[in-house]
């Protein structure tokens, strides 16, 4: 359900712009991707978890609001983003 430490610099390495990036939008939708994937398999065992449900739809909510703004920003950069995380839309 958590991302581990090596996993998240992991996803760091792999969506950073610069050498120094850690907080891009791309990498903050990698990492609430990863996030969001982990709380859903939770979910799916637990149906009643109401706090771990409002937690992820706040999630997701926050990933939809960050990828319009690259698609706002940066159109293929959008659509590369989307296409690397296999988010559908």
């Amino acid at each position: 359900m958590t991302v581990t430490k090596d996993r998240k610099l992991e996803i760091v390495k792999g969506f950073q712009r610069s050498e120094s990036d850690s907080g891009s939008p791309d990498v903050q939708i990698a990492l609430l991707t990863e996030r969001i994937n982990g709380m859903t398999t939770h979910m799916r065992g637990s149906t009643r978890d109401y706090s771990s449900r409002r937690g992820l739809l706040k999630m997701v909510s926050k990933r939809r609001s960050l990828l319009d703004y690259v698609r706002k920003n940066d159109p293929a950069r959008y659509l590369d983003l989307i296409a690397r995380l296999n988010i559908r839309k």
